[in-house]
């Protein structure tokens, strides 16, 4: 029987930090530094958390909870929303098979125990998804060539 469980990412997790910046990297062309260095900040913010789900004690999937995202950067009015779900990511031979779905109940999860009232994301590839588990749409927009979709899911 398959040992599925989910890990809060700890700041002395540098072996996790490293595999998740390569995976960032190799998805959105995240340098591995810039990942690294957010995720030792996150690890020491209460209010923010990554977390990883393993498989057998192998890492598969892994998502957060963060105060910023780069969509604030280049839409900064987008800055009246806090807590977003960000960087949900599923190894490819793993995806498809509901661990994306996992990684955003235990957010929301966590959200909750936080009273936090509402998380938001942004994507450009898994609107359905979101949807599914109860996600709305607030705002579409384009960022060059990506159609993106900001969307909010009352916890």
């Amino acid at each position: 029987m398959a040992d599925l469980k989910f890990h809060i990412l700890q700041p002395n997790d540098h072996k996790l930090m490293e595999l998740i910046a390569t995976w960032y990297a190799s998805e959105w062309n995240i340098p591995v530094s810039k990942t690294i260095e957010r995720l030792k900040a996150i690890t020491i913010d209460s209010s923010q958390l990554q977390v990883i789900i393993l498989l057998n004690d192998v890492p598969i999937s892994t998502g957060g909870l963060y105060n910023h995202v780069g969509l604030l950067d280049k839409e900064p009015r987008f800055k009246m929303y806090k807590n977003w779900l960000a960087l949900v990511y599923t190894t490819p031979a793993m995806r498809h098979q509901g661990y994306g779905a996992l990684i955003c109940n235990c957010i929301q999860e966590y959200s909750k125990r936080l009273d936090i009232q509402a998380i938001y994301l942004f994507t450009d590839t898994a609107e359905k998804l979101y949807q599914r588990l109860g996600w709305y749409p607030l705002e579409n927009l384009t960022l060059g060539e990506r159609k993106i979709v900001v969307m909010k899911r009352e916890l």
